[in-house]
């Protein structure tokens, strides 16, 4: 008990004798705190046994627990990596390709019948698109524009005017508004009168640039093999050496390409559809039900839908498009939200269809809703981050749970090395930061995983993916500065990112209390983990296109 006079009286006695007003403040809040709850020595003696009693029998418990599901999480990622880098080598030491697997004939000129040899084809976008080795006769290509700014509209069609001018068969398709987005601008340029004699679309978003001999090293699959609904080729990166975000992008795209998608396509023959650099056969498309936009990944949906129906896919590794990047942060993370949160509410609306479909086998089902879904899809994000960024961090504060080096560091690393030996050897002496900037990415991927898996707010959320090129190139700080943009103000706050730097904080904390009394270096991991989300926090990742003087 603590007596109400004695603590009356010492508070003037303290005061005459310090004479100073910040130690006024100080004294006094500290003998308010020790007139409510007692000493030093009495507060530790209270709260002590407390704060063990909820470490020992609550976080440590929990801590555990979400250390034995990630490290499961982690075995069943692994088994799913062995998986596909055996597929991926029985493909290239079988000699599974494509040409060996299908019927594939070059096409030929034939004098005689002319052009009629070649089916008709479609194409969706401008530029090479004109340039492809075809018969003009036989190729249609349709630029499906639903653009809300008038001077892009007005500069497509002169273009389109121009290439029509010089005998090529193209069709401006003007669309107003963008219900659907691009799943509506697909679905409503296959109902054009024209499109119904082409028995084969061949997409392409319009930053993408065919080869010329494009169409006659694709087509032949699709023309001698029936059962062929897809032919995708590989996407190349014209911008790949720009900055390190794009680096990045391709050494992740690239993984995807040699890894996924070649080794699905020559074992289980299904894959995804990327939404660009492909050809669809029209009968397929229509067979599967059409373009469907209840998600933002139409070209997954049709896929999958396409695939429950028996279709196969083909995927070219040598049959190469190039294309551009987003070398921007915010436009990299908008393009992540969609491509993360579209598969995951996917997954929801189609995962008990697919569990009851009857037309395809028991291993192609379960291909498609464990290996696909579930390991690729939902998993595999999840994990990294919860692992990575909350487990691991948490385990450096409480020495009581051990956590196996073999699942912590060494395997992550060894992996994520041969991954990169394997899909982009140019780039294996940047494995770690790679690991480290995915470890970053994995935090946005995972809010829109569980906003798609939810059907949140943002579910269905589309923004275009503003890709920069050569548009800045060249120009001066000035013009750059006289462009319309946002304000500095609004600038700023779109650098400097509030998230990331939360997470790094946390991460300096844990490894600094690592440094003086923890039992395990975990601090080698969460500094240079923690110094990426910082580099993120403040806008540094992409390049980084000033918009007014200030920030120039």
């Amino acid at each position: 008990m603590v007596d109400m006079e004695s603590a009356k009286q010492s508070i003037p006695c303290f005061l005459i004798s310090c004479n100073g007003k910040m130690a006024t403040v100080s004294t006094t809040k500290r003998v308010v705190i020790e007139w409510l709850l007692g000493s030093s020595a009495d507060i530790s003696e209270k709260f002590g046994p407390l704060w063990k009693f909820v470490k020992s029998y609550v976080l440590v418990p929990v801590l555990r627990f979400g250390l034995y599901v990630c490290l499961v999480l982690s075995f069943l990622l692994f088994l799913e990596w062995v998986h596909m880098m055996f597929l991926a080598a029985l493909a290239k030491i079988m000699r599974k390709k494509p040409a060996k697997r299908y019927k594939w004939e070059p096409m030929k000129d034939d004098l005689e019948s002319g052009s009629l040899d070649f089916p008709m084809v479609y194409k969706i976008s401008i530029g090479a698109a004109c340039g492809l080795s075809w018969p003009a006769d036989r190729l249609v290509v349709q630029v499906l524009d639903d653009s809300t700014d008038l001077v892009i509209k007005d500069k497509i069609e002169k273009e389109c005017m121009r290439w029509a001018s010089e005998g090529i068969n193209i069709r401006y398709q003007l669309r107003e508004g963008r219900k659907g987005y691009k799943a509506g601008a697909l679905k409503e340029g296959l109902k054009r009168d024209y499109v119904k004699e082409c028995e084969y679309v061949a997409i392409f978003d319009a930053d993408f640039q065919p080869e010329p001999d494009f169409l006659r090293r694709a087509m032949p699959y699709l023309i001698h093999n029936l059962d062929i609904a897809l032919i995708q080729a590989r996407w190349r990166f014209v911008n790949a050496d720009e900055c390190f975000l794009t680096r990045m992008q391709e050494m992740s795209l690239d993984f995807q390409f040699v890894i996924e998608q070649e080794g699905g396509s020559s074992i289980h023959a299904f894959f995804s559809f990327n939404g660009s650099g492909g050809i669809w056969r029209i009968a397929a498309i229509n067979e599967a039900g059409g373009w469907k936009d209840r998600t933002t990944v139409e070209d997954m949906d049709l896929a999958v839908r396409a695939g429950l129906m028996g279709w196969k896919f083909v995927f070219l590794g040598d049959l190469h498009v190039k294309s551009e990047l987003p070398s921007s942060f915010k436009s990299y993370r908008s393009q992540q939200h969609r491509w993360s949160s579209g598969p995951a509410n996917l997954f929801r609306k189609m995962v008990t269809e697919i569990a009851k479909n009857k037309d395809i086998s028991l291993s192609t089902k379960f291909y498609i809703i464990y290996n696909f879904f579930f390991i690729r899809k939902l998993v595999g994000t999840m994990f990294t981050f919860l692992f990575y960024c909350v487990v691991l961090p948490l385990v450096s504060l409480t020495p009581e749970v051990d956590v196996p080096k073999w699942g912590a560091i060494v395997a992550t690393f060894i992996i994520a090395t041969l991954n990169t030996v394997v899909a982009t050897p140019r780039s294996f002496y940047l494995a770690i930061p790679w690991v480290l900037f995915e470890n970053i990415m994995s935090f946005h991927r995972t809010k829109a995983l569980l906003i798609g898996l939810f059907e949140a707010k943002r579910a269905n959320e589309w923004i275009v993916t503003e890709k920069l090129g050569d548009a800045f190139k060249g120009k001066s700080k000035v013009e750059l500065s006289a462009a319309k943009g946002p304000g500095c103000l609004k600038l700023l706050k779109e650098r400097i990112l509030l998230q990331e730097l939360g997470i790094a904080s946390f991460l300096y904390a844990c490894g600094c209390y690592g440094i003086f009394y923890g039992h395990d270096r975990y601090y080698l991991y969460l500094f240079p983990q923690a110094i990426f989300f910082t580099i993120a926090g403040f806008g540094y990742f992409g390049t980084i296109v000033p918009t007014c003087p200030e920030l120039a």
